[in-house]
């Protein structure tokens, strides 16, 4: 008979086993919240994540014990790890520049999963009670294997509930106040449509151009446009980018998700030009994405195209498909 889900964990710890698959690693059931040293990553449409082509992301930056620290986790395993069909979750210590040359941290690290209808949590932890050294050539600690994607996915469980999951980590190093966030994918936001008109674009003269700004999810954008190419388009394509208008009110060390489309008009045969950037994640020094060589300058300026009018009207558009919202909060 084959047995899974929490009552089977249960019912390994009533008989005195807490793990029959990995004998370096831990999982319990507990009742128990976390203790002040953690730190949340709850993930709203968690589906959207897995499906994207960046192996991991990452959760904001946290403080315990006077080290930063961020989770690392990768939705579909981490491959070098044997993580394939499993979730993996790493712990890693951040913002080391500043600590002496021979520095390391002795960490004991509790990862954990909620159970959303028992109101428990799935603990999983080194066996023995084994410390963990971080250190300049060791920055990261955690489980390829924390939990598997049929586990995670069987509803009954409680771990994914309308595609929203719970992950986290007690790190005990000095006691701290407990952080985390809410990672919140966003499926076709509205609005998520913005048009630039720009009229009498055969005057236009300057290296570059902004559209005026448009807001998606609370966040400031706007589209930047080189007339006469930039990069390793400069003299043969215009150049077209989305630009993140309020990237300095990012915290530091954190990224915004988005997936969108960059689009020229064509205003006779409705043949129109259109780009996907499939993902790219913003950030206060990474405030721009798009294509240097958007659309080549010969067939912009060939009227039989139909991207410039007769009098010299470009229509460009912008749809941003997803975009990640991330709020904090407190657990005090």
């Amino acid at each position: 008979m084959k047995f899974s889900g929490p009552l089977f964990f249960e019912l390994l710890q009533s008989i005195g086993i807490s793990n029959v698959i990995n004998p370096g690693m831990v999982r319990s059931i507990r009742d128990i919240p976390p203790a002040h040293d953690h730190y949340t990553f709850q993930i709203k449409n968690f589906s959207l994540l897995l499906a994207m082509e960046e192996e991991k992301c990452h959760s904001g930056q946290f403080e315990v014990g006077g080290y930063q620290w961020r989770l690392v986790l990768y939705p579909n395993g981490k491959k070098n790890s044997n993580g394939n069909g499993h979730i993996s979750l790493y712990l890693a210590i951040t913002a080391t520049n500043h600590l002496p040359l021979d520095w390391e941290v002795n960490v004991d690290i509790r990862f954990f999963v909620f159970d959303q209808i028992r109101d428990k949590y799935l603990s999983i932890q080194d066996a023995n009670g084994r410390l963990r050294r971080f250190h300049k050539l060791k920055t990261e600690w955690g489980f390829a294997q924390l939990i598997s994607h049929d586990t995670l996915n069987d509803s009954s469980n409680g771990y994914l509930l309308d595609d929203n999951c719970v992950f986290g980590v007690e790190v005990f190093v000095i006691k701290g106040p407990g952080r985390g966030e809410t990672l919140s994918m966003i499926n076709q936001p509205q609005p998520n449509y913005f048009t630039w008109r720009i009229d009498n674009y055969t005057t236009f003269k300057d290296k570059f151009y902004y559209s005026e700004q448009f807001t998606v999810e609370g966040r400031r954008w706007k589209l930047m446009l080189y007339p006469e190419g930039n990069g390793i388009g400069a003299g043969t394509c215009l150049s077209l980018y989305l630009e993140l208008d309020d990237s300095e009110s990012l915290p530091a060390n954190r990224k915004l998700y988005a997936k969108y489309k960059l689009r020229i008009r064509d205003q006779i045969h409705c043949n129109h030009l259109e780009k996907t950037v499939f993902e790219y994640w913003f950030s206060q020094p990474n405030k721009n994405y798009g294509f240097s060589k958007f659309l080549a300058l010969k067939d912009l300026w060939d009227t039989s195209k139909g991207y410039l009018d007769v009098v010299g009207r470009l229509f460009i558009e912008c749809k941003i498909d997803v975009i990640s919202i991330v709020k904090d909060f407190s657990s005090n």
